[in-house]
């Protein structure tokens, strides 16, 4: 009778433990939200910053090494204040040829070599434990991309990095999470209203949202108005009992524990 008793205990945690984690899978919470800003724009030091800082909320930084080179030491205290900074490779490389007038020829993902691409990369990340003296850092795929040539340099990436974020809207399940393909919502000009309804469905879908802005007034022609960017962030903030709100580099992680587990 003792035996039973045990037995039926394990597998009532078991079944709450597996419950919880359905209803609440993000550290108890309904969905969790990435804020990722790309490429070093000097108007997410004026305008993304300081209102992230005021409602203590934390967001990963992309930088592109070569961006960063007259602002160390503005980077340097962003990573000070509990912001990722993560890794969008030294000279922000992409795939030519396909409407992208803006490439320079150098940086044609075409003319490179897998090699040179990991080199760069890899530099990219001795510049950023210079500014913060971290080695565990999560990637974001310059442009979405993916190849060098025809060739994937995904695989190349796994032993630098706990993670890499894609470009797509697309909502990321935990269970069914690809660390080195995190999707996103890119940021181009909507309303505060229209990012909390992205919001909205990572909740109900419980969900990992991760949002990507690149200029916030200004700086860059995917942009979001300060107002609205400061709007949508206290909307986050009002909701932190449900949301869990955390740079790219904790949720990676997180994952990583919840589908190690699950193995």
């Amino acid at each position: 009778m003792k035996i039973i008793s045990i037995a039926f205990f394990l597998l009532s945690a078991n079944f709450i433990g597996y419950a919880q984690l359905n209803d609440s899978p993000w550290k108890h919470k309904k969905c969790a939200v990435v804020l990722t800003y790309d490429d070093a724009i000097p108007q997410q030091l004026y305008h993304a910053i300081p209102v992230l800082d005021s409602l203590q909320l934390k967001a990963t930084f992309y930088l592109t090494a070569f961006a960063v080179k007259n602002r160390i030491n503005d980077w340097r205290l962003v990573a000070e204040k509990g912001h990722e900074l993560g890794n969008h490779t030294l000279f922000h490389p992409c795939i030519g040829g396909i409407g992208r007038e803006w490439l320079n020829p150098d940086y044609n993902l075409n003319a490179y070599t897998a090699s040179r691409l990991m080199d760069e990369i890899r530099m990219t990340n001795v510049f950023l434990e210079a500014l913060d003296g971290k080695t565990k850092r999560t990637f974001a795929y310059t442009c979405g991309d993916t190849k060098v040539k025809d060739s994937s340099f995904v695989q190349l990436l796994k032993n630098d990095f706990v993670a890499a974020r894609a470009v797509r809207n697309q909502l990321v399940h935990i269970d069914e999470a690809d660390l080195y393909n995190i999707a996103c919502y890119v940021v181009n000009g909507e309303t505060a209203a229209q990012m909390e309804e992205w919001v909205r469905q990572a909740m109900e879908k419980k969900a990992l949202l991760v949002i990507l802005f690149h200029g916030v007034g200004g700086g860059n022609g995917l942009d979001v108005s300060i107002s609205e960017h400061s709007k949508f962030l206290h909307f986050l903030k009002k909701r932190q009992d449900e949301i869990w709100i955390a740079p790219m580099i904790d949720v990676a992680e997180y994952i990583n524990s919840i589908l190690y587990q699950k193995k």
